[in-house]
């Protein structure tokens, strides 16, 4: 499908698209619940390829050409789908999460020995 859409999407404008192509080509949303599961789905399908490209388990014969970015764009659809169902505004919850985090973990991650090992002092 050809959306028409620009490259330069914001969530508001996927959350639409999403919502016009779940109406056009998937008739109707799958129940809340469903969708839950499909997400969960989705997330343990992105996990078995970052296992195996990046973590210690490797591909069984054929699997190599697994692409990440598509199982991620699957999650990200779902997670739309369930924020279109439940009313959620995704992109006032990111903001508003991302003030939450800002204000949590100023300065907590740049006192993290464990994240700041071998940084340039100048860089916190």
């Amino acid at each position: 499908m050809d959306s028409g859409a620009p490259d330069d999407l914001g969530l508001r404008d996927c959350q639409r698209i999403i919502d016009e192509w779940v109406k056009t080509y998937g008739v109707r949303y799958f129940s809340e619940l469903t969708n839950m599961a499909v997400l969960v789905e989705e997330v343990g399908e992105l996990a078995r390829i970052m296992a195996r490209r990046y973590g210690d388990q490797s591909f069984k014969p054929g699997e190599e050409d697994h692409d990440p970015a598509d199982e991620m764009a699957d999650v990200f659809f779902v997670l739309c789908c369930l924020a279109n169902q439940t009313g959620v505004d995704l992109t006032g919850a990111v903001r508003r999460n991302l003030e939450k985090k800002t204000q949590r973990d100023a300065r907590r991650h740049w006192n993290n020995p464990k994240l700041t090992a071998g940084l340039d002092p100048g860089e916190g």
